[in-house]
């Protein structure tokens, strides 16, 4: 299936959750925060969320410094 992953295009098998999505992009380890079609996805809810053909999704890291 086709999504878009900040605004570039991600093929994914069908059936796919967020926390899928993260481990393709290597970004499990990391702290992110991820909106599908503007809605935010809590970090509990990543593994349940299957995305759909065609979601925009957002994912926004976040990275310390002073």
């Amino acid at each position: 299936m086709l999504i878009y992953v900040n605004s570039k295009q991600q093929e994914l098998p069908g059936g796919a959750t967020v926390l899928a999505l993260l481990e393709v992009l290597k970004l499990t380890e990391k702290r992110v925060a991820v909106e599908v079609n503007t809605e935010l996805v809590t970090k509990a809810e990543w593994p349940g969320f299957t995305l759909k053909e065609g979601d925009r999704v957002e994912v926004v890291s976040f990275v310390g410094g002073g």
